[in-house]
């Protein structure tokens, strides 16, 4: 349907919705990951999982809104057969109203051969990663066809890096070469929209070999690059295992960041978000929405979304999400935390926050209540701003956490 269509039916002017969908099925889990994700190899719980998914997107449907974005994120997307993604979409327009030009992005991970992988874990932990496929059927060429036939218009591939032994030393499955080949059968297949992931603070990372990725990274023509540092999260085999590696410290980490933002720029990327690189017009429309606080719909188990004014958190519990019980909790949000919110989030971006927005959200004059500390913090020559916009300068995202500590009063 278009806005004009959207229009004609209804009273009001249309309010935008993104919605979110969490695939939380994976091969194997990578040795840094806390997300909520399970091991799968059957089919038959993938299947389950998806008509489960099914029946909560015909209960939480609604017409009030037009659906401009759809992310299917995990866990691993592409597990999914492409029928399977092509039901979920159609359950999508059937109880949603669809924006003709909606962004629809699904995550995948490069697609390997079958071949013994166990050494892609080093000192084995535990996990057994032998005799694995992710070749999807009809060949990789053929499930990206058939994404695309279904409207799946933009993918984001998970690489992380262009050093084989980096990857290994995270349990990434894939090599290099298999990434790239995923990449071009995905752009020989129709996709003019990618992104591609990049990780620093790996261990054994250089600044060296960081640049080699990236410079093999822009040589791809992403359309857009999401750059993240290692996080060495409790619980994760990483974690446990992190007293074996030469892990980056914090002062080469910021480095490698600066260093990364430099040649990113140089190659004609836009910098719109601390860890978010594009070309012109291609930022991510749906992570836009979680920047500015748009409202959005998470679908699937431990989704969360931010709808009706509500945070509400879907059930991290598989067999509860299975037998229909999916929102675990539910949030009010108050006016203090929408505004923290608001000024956390819009300060990651380059277009930072407008003032007379947050006059017109909050009632407050930006100027009376942080002036003070925006002027100490600009004359350290942090931000930019004019009669209307504050942001961050490259300086500043290098440093945000601190200055978003300043101006918010809180510890990090």
């Amino acid at each position: 349907m278009t806005m004009i269509d959207f229009i004609k039916n209804n009273d009001k002017s249309p309010s935008f919705l993104g919605i979110y969908i969490h695939i939380p099925f994976c091969r194997t889990k990578c040795l840094y990951c806390d997300f909520c994700s399970f091991v799968s190899r059957s089919d038959g719980e993938r299947e389950e999982y998806v008509s489960a998914l099914l029946k909560e997107i015909e209960a939480r449907g609604t017409k009030e809104y037009l659906v401009d974005t759809i992310y299917f994120g995990g866990g691993t997307p592409s597990l999914l057969s492409s029928k399977q993604i092509g039901r979920i979409l159609s359950a999508l327009r059937e109880n949603f109203v669809v924006c003709e030009d909606v962004e629809i992005t699904l995550e995948c991970n490069p697609m390997i051969s079958k071949r013994d992988v166990e050494e892609a874990v080093p000192y084995g932990d535990g996990l057994d990663l032998r005799d694995v496929e992710d070749v999807a059927p009809y060949g990789v060429e053929g499930y990206f066809a058939q994404l695309r036939r279904i409207g799946v218009n933009r993918l984001s591939i998970g690489i992380q890096s262009a050093i084989d032994s980096e990857l290994k030393l995270i349990g990434r499955r894939h090599t290099f070469e298999e990434a790239k080949r995923t990449f071009f059968a995905a752009r020989e297949s129709g996709f003019e929209n990618i992104s591609v992931d990049l990780m620093f603070g790996i261990p054994s990372q250089t600044m060296e070999s960081l640049e080699i990725s990236l410079r093999q990274f822009i040589s791809l023509g992403a359309e857009h690059i999401s750059i993240y540092s290692l996080q060495l999260e409790e619980g994760t085999p990483l974690y446990r295992l992190q007293d074996r590696y030469i892990i980056p410290d914090d002062d080469v980490v910021a480095s490698m960041y600066e260093n990364v933002v430099s040649l990113m720029k140089e190659a004609g990327y836009s910098h719109y978000e601390i860890s978010n690189f594009a070309k012109e017009d291609r930022e991510s429309r749906h992570n836009s929405k979680y920047w500015r606080l748009d409202e959005y719909l998470g679908l699937g188990v431990a989704a969360h979304s931010d709808f009706g004014g509500k945070r509400l958190e879907n059930t991290k519990d598989m067999a509860k999400y299975l037998s229909g019980e999916c929102v675990e909790n539910e949030l009010v949000i108050g006016e203090s935390e929408r505004e923290f919110e608001f000024l956390m989030l819009g300060l990651r971006t380059s277009e930072g926050i407008s003032k007379s927005e947050f006059l017109h959200r909050f009632g407050i004059d930006f100027d009376v209540k942080y002036g003070e500390k925006v002027k100490k913090l600009e004359k350290m020559g942090y931000f930019w701003q004019n009669d209307d916009r504050i942001a961050l300068n490259e300086r500043g995202f290098e440093v945000s956490n601190m200055i978003l500590a300043q101006i918010l009063d809180f510890d990090y």
